[in-house]
């Protein structure tokens, strides 16, 4: 654990299904922003939802990033860490089962999410990512075997383009993961129209999530 603790901004919300959702926001967002996906994806799981450390212009985030479209990937790789192991103490706080988290994310909380699946898969069960780039030039050997992983991008979204969405798909794919694309026709943003899917695609996750004592 090396110390971590729950100590950072963060909404928990306790329930009875599983699997657990760990929200998380874009850019400007906070621990509030992505509350309302619950209904959509899970309604009655349990749901943790942080927010981003790091202010760019007084805007939280998850990790830095040079200017757009380009991510600082040595403060990206300590963000990860620095989640994960808020992960971990949330699990011994909430008593949520190591690893089970079905990551939602959007924008910077979807690059984070995938970040951690290549860099701390042991932290994450799966992940519905929106509006999601490439977070990592090179990922690594990570072994993603069994993860879940639904991509949800905008065909006309001017930074998460095609190509970068067609990179991501295959960096998960080639690591094991499975990988369901759910592209739209709009830009950077959620499309409402592919939450039906969505939610069917988290309902079928097999993961369980029993208390710890």
């Amino acid at each position: 654990m090396n110390g971590a603790t729950v100590n950072r901004p963060h909404v928990w919300m306790a329930g009875t299904t599983a699997p657990p959702l760990l929200l998380l926001h874009g850019t400007g967002g906070d621990e509030n922003d992505l509350l309302p996906l619950r209904e959509h994806l899970a309604p009655g799981a349990p749901t943790l939802s942080p927010r981003g450390t790091v202010l760019e212009n007084g805007m939280p985030r998850f990790f830095r990033r040079l200017r757009e479209g380009v991510f600082d990937e040595d403060d990206l790789r300590a963000r990860v860490d620095e989640l994960a192991a808020f992960l971990a103490a949330a699990e011994i706080e909430y008593e949520v089962a190591p690893g089970s988290w079905m990551a939602a994310g959007f924008s910077n909380g979807a690059n984070i999410a995938s970040a951690l699946l290549f860099r701390r898969p042991e932290a994450l069960a799966g992940a519905v990512l929106m509006a999601a780039m490439v977070p990592f030039g090179d990922p690594g050997e990570a072994d993603l075997t069994g993860k879940r992983v639904a991509v949800a991008n905008g065909r006309c979204d001017p930074m998460a383009t095609a190509v970068q969405t067609r990179t991501l798909v295959t960096q998960l794919r080639e690591r094991g993961a499975e990988v369901l694309e759910l592209p739209h026709d709009g830009g950077h943003t959620i499309d409402p129209r592919l939450l039906p899917q969505a939610r069917a695609f988290v309902a079928a996750a097999t993961i369980r999530c029993p208390r710890v004592s």
